[in-house]
């Protein structure tokens, strides 16, 4: 067994432990780029020269100002009706070179050297913002190695803008004079013609306002329409009753009327009784008398004068309706014989008929009126759309020569008050120190060290492709039994100097009996036995991907664990190729797995088998694997070998067996080929990935149960956070088996 030093650290976090782990692993890649970048940007700031920077604020009122900002101002419409220009135009203008090359020809004198293209680039203007709104404030800033010098160029910057701004506006000013000079005429003439097309519509169509008398007519036509539904319910309402009290009085208008007169009339009621009385006393003389007596005659005389006197009175009363009514007649004389109820009928039938026939006069008149609006409104189309056409211009034309007026008069006053400078809120002083800030830049030049630095650890970690922690060896496809810790070299060697200095152990049993190591591969064992693949296990092949993974001092301390817990158990070290088992247990090899194999007698039983012990009080054997032979794999492929296996397992309750590595020589699946299970040794930071899954390909066929994780340092931090004596220490150094 050899111990060397390794990188690595506990991972407690499966995210964040295994990016600490690659950093720590890869440590020197990143303090040196870290301290690489920090050195030059300190070396670079310490010999870059100072850099000053001075500012200056203006009030921009606008020159060239947008249509949207410019409010109603008749001038700010009429002053230059080819410019719409926001503040965003106005800081381009005033950034560009024609300006600056003014500045550049002011400096001339102090600054020969200056060019417009150097005065561009240090210059920066900005408009100041204010809670998100901006401001009419320009902020001008120049930045130089010289203090004086951002001082100056800001002031001839300041001159050039101010009197820049006083000849555009006195330009734009006359030039808006001039535009409105040459639109009043013809805005004139237009109006003119408007109001004449306008005054010729009016007369010839006898209106003032369509609009108006058509809404006015509109209005008037939806009266005469409700009048006429209401006239129509009011006339169905009289029709119904007149026709109700038709029924009931089974007389015409015309005869109620007739029979209410008469009926009212008080002679004419007394000639009926008369005429009543007379009939009675010609039927008593009839009863007395027969029909030609005098006297009967004589009371049929005077029936007829009452008679005669009764239609006198209906003449009289009716006129010329007198001839409807027959007095001569027995039927005449019930006409004017109504009741009270029937006189009160007969009033509301006749008060029905009048009130039906004007209501029928009142529709006939709102029809007429119907029509007559309709008619007037069809001519209105055509007068709407016309005065439409017309109406517009005459407005439009009076609005713009209003505004035009306004304008030139606002004008001429702006020409006439004169001075447009734009107001300094703050004057240019001389440049403040800005940089090189030494702090500053050794605090950016230590964070872009530390990021490029754990980039390159990052990428240097990626394009390895070693195993690092327990968890990569799950990517084997096999259930990880255990991890077996790193030697702690300070707490764990020095618990081993007795058994040194005693002299009773090799090493590899010292590192053994190391109590991590030893609770480490009683859990792995237990694990194993608790494995539903590894039920009614008699022997074990214990394997690797590579030589010098561990695999020897595994599988010894297995054997060992499973003495502990008072198992026959029997080591077999079938490394035919470099046995190493004898050496770390310092044993004769004369004998042993070699010699068995190559025997021609019979194996009956284990006696026949010469085997050697342990030092300690376990009762572990040993078959070392004895000479080296020309052909091991001949030896492991051959019958005997499974003879010699199945003699074994009568006798031990497990065999483990130390078997060569996997990759590169075929022992090892020859040798598990005769045995009930195998688990295969991992050494972190040993092994990569590729071996290893290489190695778990190799074995898929055979009975592979899991693999078992060498130099976890998280093993052995486990035990030590259990162990509350302090007997080892966490601060210890880490080394691997």
């Amino acid at each position: 067994m050899t111990v060397g030093n390794v990188s690595g650290i506990a991972e407690t976090d499966p995210g964040y432990g295994q990016l600490i782990a690659a950093l720590f692993r890869r440590r020197l890649w990143l303090v040196g780029i870290f301290f690489g970048v920090l050195s030059v940007v300190t070396v670079y700031t310490l010999l870059k020269k100072p850099i000053y920077q001075s500012s200056m604020q203006l009030l921009v009122e606008p020159n060239y100002q947008s249509k949207k900002d410019a409010g109603t101002g008749a001038e700010n419409q009429f002053a230059d009706s080819t410019v719409e220009i926001d503040y965003s135009t106005q800081l381009t203008q005033m950034r560009g070179s024609q300006l600056l090359q003014k500045a550049v020809a002011l400096l001339q004198t102090d600054y020969p050297d200056l060019k417009a293209a150097e005065l561009q680039k240090a210059l920066v203007l900005t408009q100041v913002e204010e809670d998100k709104v901006k401001t009419k404030i320009f902020q001008v800033v120049y930045t130089s190695d010289d203090p004086e010098k951002t001082q100056k160029v800001l002031k001839a910057v300041q001159r050039v803008y101010q009197d820049y701004n006083r000849e555009q506006q006195k330009l734009r000013l006359t030039r808006g004079l001039s535009f409105v000079d040459e639109q009043l005429p013809r805005v004139e003439r237009q109006v003119d013609r408007a109001e004449n097309d306008m005054e010729q519509f009016r007369k010839s169509q006898n209106l003032v306002d369509p609009e108006l008398q058509s809404r006015a007519l509109i209005d008037a036509l939806s009266n005469v329409q409700k009048e006429r539904q209401s006239n129509q319910a009011q006339m169905r309402e009289v029709q119904g009753r007149y026709q109700t009290l038709q029924k009931e009085l089974a007389l015409s208008p015309q005869q109620a009327l007739i029979a209410a007169r008469l009926s009212q009339s008080s002679r004419y009621q007394s000639l009926l009784n008369e005429i009543q009385k007379s009939e009675l006393a010609i039927v008593q003389q009839r009863l007395r008398f027969k029909p030609a007596s005098p006297f009967v005659q004589q009371a049929i005389d005077q029936r007829q004068r009452q008679r005669n006197l009764l239609a006198d009175e209906v003449r009289r009363i009716l006129g010329s309706n007198a001839a409807q009514v027959d007095v001569k007649g027995d039927s005449g004389l019930s006409v004017g014989q109504l009741s009270a109820t029937d006189l009160t009928l007969a009033s509301a039938l006749v008060e029905s008929q009048v009130n039906l026939a004007a209501l029928q006069g009142r529709a006939q008149s709102l029809a007429e009126a119907e029509r007559s609006l309709q008619q007037q409104l069809q001519r209105f189309p055509s007068l709407l759309a016309e005065y439409g056409r017309l109406q517009p211009k005459v407005q439009i034309g009076r609005d713009t020569l209003q505004q035009l007026l306004k304008a030139r008069q606002d004008i001429a006053l702006e020409i006439a008050r004169g001075g447009f400078d734009w107001q300094v809120v703050e004057e240019p002083k001389l440049g403040r120190q800005i940089g090189p800030n030494l702090k500053q830049n050794i605090l950016l030049g230590a964070v872009a060290g530390l990021m490029l630095g754990s980039v390159a650890a990052f990428i240097r970690d990626t394009m390895d492709d070693s195993v690092h922690t327990p968890d990569d060896l799950k990517q084997a496809t096999v259930p990880l039994l255990g991890m077996v810790p790193t030697l702690q070299l300070e707490e764990g060697l020095s618990a081993l100097v007795p058994f040194r200095e005693a002299g009773s152990l090799p090493p590899v049993m010292q590192v053994v009996h190391w109590q991590p190591f030893r609770e480490s591969l009683d859990l792995i064992y237990k694990n194993i036995q608790l494995l539903p693949s590894a039920a009614g296990l008699r022997s074990l092949v214990v394997t690797s991907a590579l030589a010098g993974e561990g695999k020897s001092t595994i599988a010894l301390g297995l054997a060992i664990s499973a003495a502990r817990l008072h198992q026959r158990v029997l080591l077999i070290d079938a490394d035919l190729r470099r046995p190493s088992l004898h050496q770390q247990l310092d044993l004769p090899n004369q004998y042993g797995l070699s010699t068995l194999l190559t025997r021609q007698t019979p194996l009956r039983q284990s006696s026949d088998i010469q085997l050697s012990h342990s030092y300690t009080d376990i009762p572990l054997s040993i078959l070392t694997s004895g000479p080296i032979p020309a052909d091991p794999a001949q030896l492991l492929s051959a019958d005997r070998m499974g003879d010699l296996m199945q003699v074994l397992e009568q006798t031990y309750d497990l065999i483990i067996i130390d078997a060569p590595p996997v990759l590169g020589i075929v022992d090892a699946m020859l040798t598990a080929s005769f045995c009930s299970s195998m688990v295969l040794v991992g050494r972190i930071g040993h092994v990569t990935r590729a071996e290893l899954l290489q190695a778990t390909a190799l074995l898929g066929k055979l009975n592979i149960i899991g693999i078992i994780a060498n130099g976890a340092d998280l093993a052995v931090n486990r035990y030590l956070a259990y162990d509350r004596k302090g007997q080892y220490d966490r601060k210890g150094q880490l080394a691997s088996l």
